[in-house]
Order: C-alpha cells, then sequence, then structure tokens
C-alpha cells in the first residue's frame, strides 16, 4: 500500500485499523449501513402513476433545425409554386429539391433524402405539425429540452429519471451522447432544481469532431475513456473503496448534523454511483464483441455513416443494460445557405445508422416498449434565403416517433399548404412532452417536485397528452 497516495488522515486512519485488530473497520462498515440507511438510492426503479407502454427513451436531436418541407411534410403546392413570391416581403417560394414518395403499407410520405428510414415507415409516427415559441436556435433547444426558455428548469431526461429510476444501478440513467457546447449546453440535460443524481452523464463531450476517436478509446484501441474521470489512475480500486467509506463517514456525520441535508445525500450516492460505472460503462461502451454483421447494419467502418453509427449503436448497447434515456446530438443542420449539399450530407451521415437503430431494436424485441424520437428545434422557412437556403421557422415543423407505444404507419397534423405554420391538429413542445410522459406511465400534471414553494413540473401550466398518437 502507498500511504503517499491517500490523505494524511486516511493514512493515519489506515494505519489505526491495522494496530487495533479491525476497530477502524468495524468502524466504517457500521458508518457505511447508517449511510445505506440515510441515503436511499434514488435511482432505484420506481412505480409510474399507471402502466406505461415505454419504457425507455432513446431521443435522435439533430441541431439546427432540419427543413421539414425537405424531409417528412410533403408539400406538392410548394413544388407547383416555386419561384412564387413568398409571405416575406421579397423572399421566393422555394420547392422542395428531393423527391417524396409513399412508403410501407401505410404509404406514408417520405423525402428521398432517407431512403433507409423510410423502410421503416409503418414503424414511424410523423408529426407535422409541430410548434415552439421562440426562432432563435439557443431558446428553441432549451425549450425542446425544458419546457422552457426563460427560466433554468430540468429537463426531459432528468424529470424522466426522478419519476421512473433506472434499472441499471451500475450505469447512469440518463446519458448525453455528443451533446452541444452552445444553444444551452448542459441546461439541456441538467436536473437544475431536482436533486443532482438526475442530471445526464456526458459522454464525448468534445462533440461529434472527436466523437469517433473518443469511441475508439473506449473500445480498447487507447487507455482513454469517453466518460471523464470515470477512473482513477491514482488508486486500486480497493483503496478506493477504503477512500469512499471515509469520505462517506465524515458526510455521515454531517447529515446527523443537519438531520436534512438532500444535498449531501446526493453527493453520496453520485460517488456510489462513479464507483461502480467503473466496471459496466466500459463493458457497455465496447462493441467489438458485436457480428460483423451488426456493424454494417450500423454503417459502421463505412466513412461518412460511421461516427454516427457507433453512436446509435451504443445508445441500443445502453438501453438493452437498462438506461433509463438516451440522447444522441448530431449537429450542422443550421441551413442558411448551401441547403442542396448541406442536408445531403446530414442525411447521409444519419439515415443509415438511425434505420439500423430501428431495425436492431425490432430484433432484439426492444422497438415495442423503446420510445425513439427524432426532431430538431424548429423547422425551415418554405420560402428561400438567398439562392439555396432556408431561414428559421418555429410555427411548423415535423419529428417522429417510433416504437414505445405510438401507433406506426401515421402521418399526424398538417402545416398549410407551403409548409409555413401548424394549421390542423396542431401539437406545441408542452403537448409533446405531456405525450412522453403519458407514454412511459407518467402523469404530466402529476410528476412535480417542490422547490421555493411551488411545485414545478415539466409542463409547467400547459400540455395536453395527444391522445390520437397512442396506439
Amino acid at each position: 500500500m502507498n500511504d503517499s497516495l491517500l490523505p494524511p488522515v486516511l493514512s493515519r486512519r489506515l494505519a489505526l485499523q491495522s494496530a487495533s485488530a479491525g476497530f477502524g473497520y468495524l468502524a466504517f462498515s457500521a458508518l457505511s449501513t447508517l449511510a445505506a440507511d440515510r441515503a436511499a438510492n434514488p435511482l432505484a426503479p420506481k412505480a409510474p402513476h399507471f402502466a406505461g407502454k415505454a419504457k425507455r427513451v432513446i431521443f435522435l436531436c439533430m441541431r439546427g433545425a432540419p427543413s421539414h418541407v425537405d424531409t417528412f411534410d410533403y408539400k406538392p403546392d410548394l413544388t407547383r409554386d416555386s419561384g412564387k413570391a413568398g409571405q416575406r416581403p421579397g423572399a421566393k417560394l422555394l420547392g422542395s429539391k428531393w423527391e417524396f414518395s409513399q412508403h410501407g403499407q401505410s404509404g406514408q410520405r417520405i423525402s428521398s433524402l432517407f431512403p433507409h428510414v423510410a423502410r421503416h415507415a409503418d414503424d414511424l409516427c410523423i408529426i407535422n405539425s409541430m410548434h415552439t415559441d421562440i426562432p432563435n436556435h439557443p431558446q428553441a433547444t432549451i425549450q425542446l429540452h425544458t419546457g422552457n426558455f426563460q427560466f433554468v428548469r430540468p429537463s426531459l431526461g432528468a424529470w424522466t429519471l426522478y419519476g421512473l429510476g433506472t434499472d441499471n444501478d451500475s450505469l447512469p440513467g440518463f446519458v448525453t451522447i455528443a451533446p452541444p457546447n452552445g444553444d444551452g449546453g448542459s441546461q439541456n440535460f441538467g436536473s437544475a432544481f431536482l436533486p443532482a443524481i438526475y442530471q445526464g452523464t456526458p459522454i464525448a463531450v468534445g462533440g461529434a469532431g472527436g466523437l469517433r476517436a473518443r469511441l475508439a478509446n473506449a473500445m480498447g484501441n487507447e487507455p482513454k475513456a469517453p466518460v471523464s474521470n470515470v477512473a482513477n489512475p491514482r488508486l486500486p480500486k480497493d483503496l478506493q473503496r477504503v477512500q469512499l467509506d471515509y469520505i462517506k463517514s465524515l458526510n455521515i456525520e454531517k447529515l446527523n448534523r443537519d438531520v436534512h441535508q438532500p444535498e449531501v445525500e446526493g453527493v453520496i450516492e453520485s460517488f456510489e454511483l462513479a464507483f461502480r460505472m467503473q466496471d459496466e460503462v466500459p463493458k457497455v461502451l465496447d462493441i467489438s464483441g458485436e457480428s460483423a454483421e451488426t456493424l454494417k447494419l450500423y454503417g459502421i467502418g463505412a466513412g461518412t455513416t460511421d461516427t454516427f453509427g457507433r453512436q446509435c449503436l451504443i445508445a441500443r448497447r445502453m438501453a438493452e443494460a437498462g438506461v433509463r434515456f438516451i440522447e444522441l446530438s448530431h449537429g450542422g443542420w443550421d441551413h442558411h445557405r448551401n441547403l442542396t449539399n448541406g442536408l445531403e450530407t446530414n442525411c447521409g451521415q444519419t439515415d443509415l445508422p438511425i434505420a439500423g437503430l430501428l431495425e436492431d431494436l425490432k430484433r432484439r424485441d426492444l422497438l415495442k416498449d423503446t420510445l425513439v424520437m427524432w426532431s430538431g428545434e424548429f423547422g425551415r422557412t418554405p420560402h428561400s434565403q438567398g439562392t439555396d437556403g432556408r431561414d428559421h421557422n418555429n410555427k411548423g415543423f415535423s419529428l417522429w416517433m417510433a416504437g414505445g407505444g405510438v401507433k406506426g404507419g401515421l402521418t399526424y397534423g398538417a402545416t398549410d399548404e407551403y409548409g409555413y405554420q401548424a394549421v390542423e391538429n396542431k401539437v406545441h413542445i408542452h403537448d409533446w412532452h405531456a405525450t412522453i410522459l403519458h407514454l412511459l406511465g407518467l402523469n404530466h400534471e402529476k410528476l412535480t417536485y417542490n422547490y421555493a414553494g411551488r411545485d414545478f413540473r415539466l409542463t409547467d401550466v400547459h400540455g395536453r397528452v395527444v391522445t390520437d398518437i397512442v396506439a
């Protein structure tokens, strides 16, 4: 044992243990038992309000706002009238450059930009009547994740974890892969006034550009891990356990003095979870045991699809391991210019991996209770910006959901003939959040947390469950 690696007080404590024939160990054990009693695991599985159809969520977040009229919202009138005057002074309508075809038995119209996802048309519930409050990326992104762009609020993932707990006590219950540094940053996966244990755990926070290398690290090619500080290079596990027990004893003493101190209880559980993660996280991130056929299914090793393919495969492995909420982030969808090449590039990077994820979940009988969601923060304008671009549009956009109790093969709601704004069966972000919680078995009006004298909830004082899309 190298005592120089330990705090002086802990080194003295270890020496006392040896000299007193285990008395120190007994003291530690008693304090550990007390810690277990005082700080019950807040991540333990919890009963939902009612039997939910979904057990977990995989959120595919397309940052930058994909153009709905070029992907999932078929607008033949826009194509017919391309070049005519638009609603904005001086702007001209811009018809989609991509063909929309009908797919599956349901006949859903999907753009040629998504040929692989289109094979799953009968699994998709496409909502073409989404709308949000602000056409600016930071505010809209935060509202997409937390329901509120004016104040710091817990994220959708944090509320989900708070309401249901998780099924694997050695993994975080909420993971976000390649989260954005801008547009709200950590607020998008934060817990705000909820206990810190419910916030998301970021993986490869350097962004998509560094994700491939950092995920490769986790697969054994290099000793580094994509989760910050998950490994302790200074202490072996047995000494880490002694150190944690000592820190826990100090925290328990503070709890005894203060009687009620939820922040300290949260720290105890966070330390314990981090200790357990050292063994479990590398196993989940290691895809070396996956078959060549599975890697091909996700487009891994195929150049443009490799990075996002790895994200999608790891999302499936996390879902299988019991992680409750997994978010994947893909950026670069803000096409004010270079729409033609930019949109084709983004769709080309994500189409095959997403289709592979849906197929793999179905093969493993996981899609039925895994809610997969694809969305950006808002949509784009039907008129052109410059000669080859579209501006922001918060009044109407598209997203899709699959599995987890939603009706597959359904196109719900509509924008006007050009795609400017939602006009039929309109769905606000609050409504979407209420519906997600409903699918998980949670009543959005009853999932509350008392803070500053008020019961807060994800949907604030708004939101309705869109029952028409629930299977």
